[in-house]
């Protein structure tokens, strides 16, 4: 691993890869100087393109152009998806949550549907424990939309890694009540206290949340090989993404500058101003779990889970099975 410090960026030289034969190169990322609004500090994680696709479209926009469909399936833990378009290919990220249905729910693996798919079971968690019944106008057969993500590193450990629908539960119930300290109020909803999605529709937490994105989102204009980013909340380093293609984080970004900024909010009670963050500690947490050894799972449609984890740091990897491309992996600090 080599490390060059610059003006405004870190060179990192990381032994994991996203292609075939990755255990024998050492492709280059750069880590850039952090952006920082409060609380929250952002890093852009810059490296080469591993997919040229352009057809690959967000749950979000799929689900918005209805071309794409989640079914309810009375099961808490399992869905059905189905892409209906003839030529897009739709990326679901772990951590998308569904609104609608009989309960809300949270989408727990990362994976790309193929166009014309038919019905794929995908496993999923409940993120409303107290409604199994239609809300208001909404369709309880399936769900309308996926705006949002789960909003907190214990809330992703739970989904991924404790894969436990009890834990989901009550971290969403924890979630909620750092958002009510943060905004002096409660965001829970009248139309079914449990929903996190509601709880992230309240008026006061979109407006502290859209005073971070108005601030950060800017960050990546201009920027052709960012492909991911890490970020830090109260001075201390909290996860990092990192996708196939600069085009498809660029797609993922905003949903994911809105999760961060939520969990920037959820804890910033009597915080003003984030510590100083070093690019190093990223690199830290990246290089720490790398070294982990890995398990492996199939979570359907040609797609495998490789999970690494050590006493400090998780690293959730969404593999295709048939290319071993890497589409999308995720690094949690658990301490």
């Amino acid at each position: 691993m080599k490390l060059r410090i610059g003006t405004s960026v870190v060179t990192l030289f990381l032994l994991a890869a996203f292609a075939v034969g990755a255990l024998a190169q050492k492709p280059e990322y750069r880590i850039s100087n952090g952006y920082t609004h409060k609380n929250l500090t952002i890093f852009l994680i810059h490296g080469k393109d591993q997919n040229k696709k352009g057809n690959i479209l967000t749950l979000q926009e799929a689900m918005e152009r209805k071309i794409f469909v989640v079914y309810e399936t009375s099961n808490v833990n399992e869905l059905e998806v189905e892409n209906l378009s003839k030529e897009f290919e739709v990326f679901i990220q772990s951590g998308d949550i569904v609104k609608g249905g009989k309960q809300d729910r949270v989408l727990a693996v990362s994976i790309i549907i193929p166009a014309r798919s038919g019905r794929i079971s995908i496993e999923s968690f409940c993120v409303e424990s107290g409604r199994w019944t239609k809300r208001g106008d909404e369709d309880s057969t399936k769900f309308n939309s996926s705006n949002d993500r789960i909003v907190t590193k214990d809330l992703k450990i739970a989904a991924n890694g404790a894969r436990s629908q009890q834990e989901v539960w009550d971290k969403v119930a924890e979630a909620q009540t750092r958002l009510s300290k943060s905004v002096g109020g409660t965001v829970n909803s009248t139309k079914s206290a449990s929903s996190l999605q509601l709880s992230l529709e309240n008026k006061k937490v979109v407006a502290l949340i859209d005073e971070y994105i108005a601030k950060l989102s800017g960050v990546i204009d201009g920027q052709s090989d960012v492909i991911g980013f890490a970020y830090a909340v109260n001075g201390k380093v909290n996860s990092a993404d990192i996708y196939v293609s600069n085009a498809l984080f660029k797609k993922v970004w905003g949903k994911m500058l809105k999760a961060s900024a939520t969990e920037a909010v959820a804890e910033s009670n009597g915080v003003r101003l984030a510590e100083p963050v070093k690019s190093e500690a990223v690199l830290g947490m990246i290089a720490d779990v790398d070294k982990a050894r890995s398990n492996e799972r199939s979570v359907g449609a040609g797609t495998k889970m490789v999970t690494r984890e050590n006493k400090e740091n998780v690293l959730y990897e969404s593999r295709d099975a048939k290319s071993d491309l890497v589409i999308h992996r995720s690094y949690v600090k658990i301490q």
